[in-house]
C-alpha cells in the first residue's frame, strides 16, 4: 500500500473509531495508535489522521523505528512515542531518550531505574484490574504507595493505565475498569487509559480518558509478537 492509500485508509479508520467513542458517550477521548509491528509509515499515518501519540510493546522495536530522533540535528517528532508493553529494567537504558510516557510501570524497581535513566520522565502507573497471569500491572490496593513513590523519585506521574481481560466478553472488563477510574479520581489524577479495540465502548462508559486502538486503526499486525522480541 503506498503512503497516500494508507493515508486515506487510517483517517477512514480512525473516523469510525471516534465515531464508536462518541456513541458510547465519550468527550475528548484520544486515541494512542498502537504501532507495534507495524512500520515507520503507519507511525506517521496515524499522526497525520490526526493521533497524536503512538504506541509501541517492544524495546527493539522502538530502536529500529525512532533511533533517528538521536542523530544529531534531528528534528523531534510531531507526536510522542509512548512504552506500553512490559517493560524489563534492563531495557530502560536504550529507551530513555526514545520514548515520551511510560505507560506500563507498575514496581518499584522500575521506578528507581526509571528516575537513574531518564529523570523527571512522565509516567503512567499501570493496575491490575484483574489478576491474568502475563498482563502485569501493580494490585489495585498497591496502586496508591506506587504513585506517591514514582513522584517522590521524581516522576511525573500523568494518570492509571489497565489492560482488561482477554476473555469473557467486552462486558467482563466493566467492574476492573470502574474500580481503576474511581482510583483516578480518589489520586486526582488526570489520564485514565482504559480500553482496546474491542472493548473500548464499556471503557469510555467507565470513564477512560485514552483508549489504546491497533488492529480497528490499522488491520491484522503483520508479523508475530515472538519474531522481534
Amino acid at each position: 500500500m503506498n503512503a497516500a492509500a494508507l493515508d486515506r485508509s487510517v483517517a477512514e479508520r480512525l473516523a469510525v473509531v471516534r465515531e464508536r467513542i462518541a456513541r458510547a458517550g465519550g468527550v475528548d477521548v484520544s486515541v494512542l495508535a498502537v504501532t507495534k509491528l507495524f512500520s515507520i509509515d503507519h507511525c506517521w499515518s496515524a499522526h497525520r489522521a490526526g493521533c497524536a501519540a503512538v504506541g509501541e510493546n517492544y524495546a527493539q522495536e522502538v530502536v529500529a523505528k525512532f533511533a533517528s530522533r538521536l542523530e544529531p540535528g534531528a528534528a523531534p517528532l510531531p507526536f510522542e512515542v509512548h512504552f506500553i508493553g512490559q517493560l524489563q529494567t534492563n531495557k530502560v537504558r536504550q529507551l530513555a531518550s526514545l520514548i515520551d510516557v511510560y505507560e506500563s510501570v507498575d514496581r518499584l524497581s522500575l521506578v528507581s531505574e526509571l528516575s537513574k535513566r531518564a529523570p523527571g520522565a512522565a509516567v503512567l502507573i499501570q493496575a491490575a484490574c484483574l489478576h491474568e497471569p502475563g498482563k502485569g500491572g501493580c494490585p489495585i490496593e498497591d496502586v496508591p504507595a506506587l504513585v506517591d513513590a514514582a513522584r517522590t523519585a521524581g516522576l511525573a506521574v500523568r494518570g492509571l493505565m489497565t489492560v482488561g481481560p482477554t476473555t469473557g466478553g467486552p462486558d467482563a472488563a466493566r467492574a476492573g475498569f470502574r474500580v481503576v477510574r474511581a482510583l483516578v479520581d480518589a489520586l486526582e489524577l488526570d489520564i485514565c487509559s482504559m480500553g482496546m479495540t474491542d472493548d473500548l465502548e464499556v471503557a469510555v462508559q467507565e470513564g477512560s480518558t485514552q483508549v489504546r486502538i491497533g488492529s480497528a486503526l490499522f488491520g491484522e499486525r503483520p508479523v508475530s509478537a515472538a519474531s522481534v522480541r
